[in-house]
């Protein structure tokens, strides 16, 4: 029976307590399918991050559009009314007739 704590003349005691060289390997696969996916998700984050300042700047420039439209809108609307203020529609007089 083997303890480890035997110790043998030909070897040097930390020789029986060395961890395999498979296990060392499968720890290292572990680690660096872990490190790729930590590098696919940064990578993700940063597109992400990119695509909504592109959207969020799109946005901003066509409510600039929208907002300058509506305000023409509103001050064709408001001189248009001044106008039919000054000039009354034909619609409020009667209408002649020649006899």
């Amino acid at each position: 029976m083997n303890t480890g704590f035997t110790v043998y003349p030909d070897r040097h005691p930390t020789m029986t307590r060395k961890v395999p060289v498979l296990v060392l390997l499968a720890i290292g696969i572990v680690l660096f399918v872990g490190l790729l996916l930590a590098v696919d998700r940064s990578v993700k984050v940063t597109k992400r991050v990119r695509r909504r300042r592109e959207a969020n700047r799109r946005l901003i420039a066509a409510a600039a559009v929208a907002e300058a439209a509506n305000r023409q809108r509103t001050a064709a609307a408001e001189s248009s009314k001044a106008l039919t203020s000054l000039i009354p529609a034909i619609h409020e007089h009667d209408t002649r007739h020649v006899d």
